[in-house]
């Protein structure tokens, strides 16, 4: 039998050599989902015995894991704003920038307690619609995404959290056949062009679902769908607000003004990289 220290070690050589920049926080991930404790238990006790049954199943989840089949695929969930979320292959993996939508939002709204209109479109994992809902009591929302997988999903995680009460989930394109008005609008569409999706990250080409990747020829194609979706469907003053990719926010930003919205603003992440657009209708 192995001790964990031994097993943590060879897993990480074995990630690094497949390529994975995240070699030893992965490992130390798998081998504390089996073991049922958390990471950090295992740098203080390296010692701990691993049984064949235990080795078995981690075997399994490396082996995953060396294909570049995402973390959050393989342990099912990923943690997002103050979240557990339920993640697979049917929805993106929820991503830390997206958490500066949420907040560039939560700093627009004003007035917290507001029963505010909310809609997500593209919800995926429904993360955005639902970190709001949990930073707004009295608010209620919609998610629409054209994957009824990424809808089950979704509804799921509202359950889980408490939300579902407030949030709605329901298979659709984009603003079709749906009615306002909206106080917010929120968007992470698909924003990648179209030839530079084979050059991502294996986790992210493989293995994410490539109707919420692909943005067309220059990665716009649905930010032009959905601003003239957004100024129908929203009350007046209301906040419209898109993730967008690198490089991508001036263009959108423009979207916007063609389309009468004004207070147009560019949010950056915490890369320093324009990450988020919002503007008032």
């Amino acid at each position: 039998m192995s001790d964990a220290g031994t097993l943590l070690r060879a897993l990480t050589a074995r990630f690094q050599a497949a390529g994975i920049d995240s070699a030893r926080l992965d490992a130390r991930l798998l081998v504390a989902e089996v073991f049922g404790v958390e990471p950090l238990y295992l740098a203080t006790h390296p010692e701990i015995v691993v049984t064949a049954q235990q080795q078995a199943a981690i075997e399994v989840m490396a082996a995953r894991r060396e294909n570049r089949e995402p973390i959050s695929h393989i342990l099912g969930r990923r943690g997002f704003w103050t979240l557990d979320l339920l993640v697979t292959k049917d929805t993106l993996d929820p991503r830390p920038d997206t958490e500066t939508l949420v907040q560039g939002v939560l700093d627009r709204v004003g007035d917290r307690q507001a029963a505010l209109r909310l809609l997500d479109f593209g919800t995926g994992s429904g993360c955005i619609l639902l970190a709001l809902l949990s930073e707004l009591p009295n608010a209620q929302g919609l998610g629409i995404d054209q994957s009824a997988g990424a809808v089950a999903v979704a509804a799921e995680n509202a359950r889980r959290n408490g939300l579902d009460v407030r949030a709605r989930f329901q298979p659709g394109n984009w603003g079709d056949d749906l009615a306002g008005p909206f106080d917010v609008i929120v968007s992470n569409p698909p924003y990648i062009p179209d030839a530079d999706i084979a050059g991502l990250e294996p986790e992210v080409a493989c293995h994410e679902p490539i109707t919420a990747l692909a943005g067309g020829a220059d990665g716009l194609n649905c930010y032009r769908h959905l601003v003239p979706e957004m100024a129908r469907l929203l009350a007046p003053g209301g906040l419209a607000g898109f993730e967008v990719g690198a490089g991508q926010a001036e263009a959108v930003a423009g979207l916007f003004s063609t389309h009468g919205f004004y207070d147009v603003r560019i949010t950056q992440d915490l890369a320093g990289i324009g990450r988020c657009v919002f503007a008032l209708r």
